[in-house]
């Protein structure tokens, strides 16, 4: 078990558990959930030598990791961005009765659209993803939001290939570089990107564009 479970506030563990009844969660227990999302905790940690002060989780659906997020780091800005309407709602009704959720805040939308707006583009130390997507997708949207020198974690399926999933050639065009694969145990992996040049204006394309036609 993490060293880090201190750093889940009970209410997270409350809105996990509301999450998983109205089907936002996948089937894998909540405890398990919540240890996976704390993978992203320690990885990020150990990038920067330190907690985070700004974060945005893509595609947070019901809460894993950004919930999670939120609670380790009440100091930090933290962004959990969705494109549905039911998943934003709920996450919002659980910031808002939950007194310690510090900084954190909800937005609905495509990640190619809120990635090119001027307050959100590359303006964040850290991009964490557990199911936004293919690589590629993951990589283009992601890095909009990245601002030079961050960290994107995400999370890898079991016997992943990074040299298949993440070529560097392809991540470059992004301004981002494969850093390692972290597999902790054999049910949890994450690959872990450093944003290393500015992304092109060119990026994100519009909405769908980036799944259908991906950059690598």
């Amino acid at each position: 078990m993490s060293p880090l479970w201190g750093r889940v506030d009970p209410e997270v563990r409350r809105s996990l558990e509301r999450s998983f009844q109205l089907g936002f969660l996948g089937s894998m227990p909540i405890d398990e959930q919540i240890e996976h999302a704390l993978g992203f905790v320690a990885i990020v940690e150990e990038k920067l030598g330190r907690e985070p002060t700004s974060v945005i989780d893509l595609g947070t659906g019901g809460g894993v990791p950004g919930l999670i997020l939120v609670s380790s780091w009440p100091g930090a800005t933290v962004v959990l961005m969705d494109a549905s309407e039911r998943r934003t709602v709920f996450l919002k009704e659980s910031l808002e009765s939950w007194p310690r959720a510090g900084r954190a805040e909800v937005l609905r939308g495509r990640a190619e659209e809120l990635g090119r707006q001027g307050e959100l583009r590359e303006e964040f130390e850290v991009v964490t993803s557990r199911s936004f997507g293919i690589p590629a997708l993951t990589a283009e949207c992601g890095s909009a939001f990245l601002a030079p020198g961050g960290w994107m974690v995400i999370s890898e399926p079991p016997d992943a290939d990074p040299g298949e999933r993440w070529p560097s050639d392809g991540l470059a065009a992004v301004g981002l570089e494969p850093d390692e694969m972290v597999r902790p145990s054999a049910r949890f992996g994450y690959q872990v990107l450093k944003k290393v040049d500015r992304i092109d204006e060119r990026f994100p394309r519009r909405v769908g564009i980036p799944a259908k036609r991906p950059i690598f």
